[in-house]
C-alpha cells in the first residue's frame, strides 16, 4: 500500500448530533466537518484528532445501507479508512491478488476519491481506500 496510514475510523450512529456530543465528551474537543453523501443516503461528520479522523455515519432514511447495518449490528464500527497515494494502482494491485472489491473504479468521497474493499477480502472488516484531493 502506497501510504498505509489509517485515515479514519467510521462508526454507524442513529443520531448524528448526539453522537458528535458523545465522542467530543469522550475524546475531547475536535473540529467537526459535516457533509451529506446523497448517493449513499447518509450524513457524515468527521471529527479531527491529529492526523486522523473519527467519522460518524448516520442514515438519512430507513432504506440506506447504513440503516440496514444499524438494524443488524446497532451502533458500532462500520469501516476503517486507509489513506493511499494512488487509488487506481491500489485497486489494480488488490484485484491482481484476488482480493474481492466492492468498487473496481474510484468514486467521489467527501475528501477525495474512494473505493471499498469487500469485507470478505479482509477477513470481515469493511475497508475504504481514500486518495485525498491534492491542494
Amino acid at each position: 500500500m502506497t501510504s498505509g496510514r489509517v485515515d479514519h475510523t467510521a462508526i454507524a450512529v442513529r443520531d448524528l448530533d448526539k453522537a458528535i456530543d458523545r465522542y467530543r465528551a469522550v475524546f475531547g474537543p475536535a473540529q467537526v466537518e459535516r457533509a451529506v453523501v446523497a448517493a449513499q443516503r447518509v450524513e457524515v461528520a468527521f471529527l479531527s484528532y491529529g492526523d486522523t479522523y473519527l467519522e460518524l455515519v448516520c442514515p438519512l432514511d430507513e432504506t440506506s445501507g447504513v440503516a440496514r447495518f444499524l438494524r443488524a449490528q446497532g451502533e458500532s464500527l462500520h469501516h476503517i479508512g486507509m489513506a493511499v497515494d494512488d487509488l487506481e494502482s491500489e485497486l489494480s494491485r488488490l484485484a491482481e491478488q484476488g482480493v474481492e472489491l466492492i468498487d473496481r473504479q474510484p468514486r467521489r468521497g467527501v475528501h477525495g476519491r474512494i473505493a471499498f474493499i469487500h469485507p470478505r477480502g479482509t477477513g470481515g472488516v469493511l475497508v475504504e481506500l481514500v486518495e485525498h484531493d491534492r491542494p
